[in-house]
């Protein structure tokens, strides 16, 4: 089985030892994004701009890994707060758009950096699969 490490200076490097994601027969296994920006820096207390910082990392990892947000099959995320649920719901629902992976969501009592969410994704790639 051959197993290739993803790395992209387009999202946060890992913040411990780990990848930012794991290509293996044809699957993408993202690393939890947060709200850091490709150059390390945590953006503040906003659930909205935090969320978006997260998709565009989850983007950038799934390209430099050869797919996309379409080609997502599932998606675990993680909320600080769950009153938070409904406008992670709305940015998450602008991402996908009509593409609708398996999803779960749960509250957790702290995050890395104390970021109000975190998500990680499994996605097939295109190069691999024909659809």
């Amino acid at each position: 089985m051959k197993m290739e490490f993803i790395a992209t200076n387009k999202a946060p490097a890992a913040i411990g030892p780990y990848s930012q994601a794991v290509k293996v027969n044809g699957m993408i296994y993202t690393s939890g994004q947060i709200a850091l920006t490709p150059e390390g820096e945590m953006l503040g207390d906003d659930i909205v701009l935090q969320t978006k910082q997260v998709f565009a990392n989850l983007k950038a990892v799934l390209e430099e890994s050869g797919t996309s947000l379409d080609n997502v099959v599932k998606v675990m995320a993680f909320v600080a707060d769950i009153n938070d649920f409904a406008v992670v719901n709305e940015i998450y629902a602008e991402a996908f758009g009509t593409h609708k992976p398996a999803r779960s969501l749960v509250a957790a009592k702290t995050l890395p950096k104390n970021a109000l969410v975190e998500i990680e994704v499994i996605a097939v790639c295109c190069e691999d699969y024909s659809f």
